[in-house]
């Protein structure tokens, strides 16, 4: 199984490489691709190394991750190579999972129509054709959802039990006593 996460200038942090620390732990592939630069700063500052940058092998993934952050969000929605590749991912029923303003550009690909998910409070107003729902992750067919960074090891665990791996020994491992049973 193999994840992206697709990270632009001014990222979540938290939200994204919480994911991917916990999908290696779980011995999953699981890539940092740069949209634009294989080097990008955090909405707080932080500088990451990406591992690849985006290109077609993309659609090979199972599961695509959107993190949140501004203005980095804003920019994977505003780039139709990510909101291509969600469609994509749909209509093949692959996962794609997105959390804190990242469901914003689940929206705009159409692909929450009709569905539950979760948010950043707020940023629900901008997601009018899904069906918010007031807790830290959701599930609904193939979209994985999840509130904001305080959500992230829940949203991580969420993506590598979809993935058919268990979370639990890595979740104990990791001192994280709040797996959904």
């Amino acid at each position: 199984m193999k994840a992206i996460v697709l990270i632009k200038e001014g990222f979540e942090e938290v939200e994204a490489l919480s994911v991917v620390d916990v999908l290696r732990r779980g011995e999953m592939n699981c890539e940092l691709v740069g949209m634009d630069a294989m080097r990008v700063t955090s909405s707080h500052g932080i500088e990451v190394s990406m591992d690849r940058l985006f290109d077609e092998t993309a659609y090979d993934a199972d599961v695509v991750v959107l993190p949140g952050g501004l203005p980095g969000a804003r920019s994977l929605h505003d780039d139709e190579r990510v909101i291509d590749l969600l469609k994509d991912f749909n209509e093949k029923g692959k996962w794609i999972a997105a959390i804190c303003a990242g469901p914003i550009s689940l929206e705009k690909a159409g692909v929450v129509d009709g569905k539950k998910y979760t948010c950043y409070p707020g940023f629900d107003k901008e997601i009018p054709s899904g069906i918010y729902q007031d807790t830290l992750t959701y599930v609904d067919q193939n979209i994985i959802t999840g509130r904001g960074p305080a959500a992230s090891f829940q949203f991580a665990y969420t993506i590598l039990e979809k993935m058919g791996k268990s979370s639990e020994k890595i979740a104990e491992s990791m001192q994280y006593p709040y797996l959904k049973k």
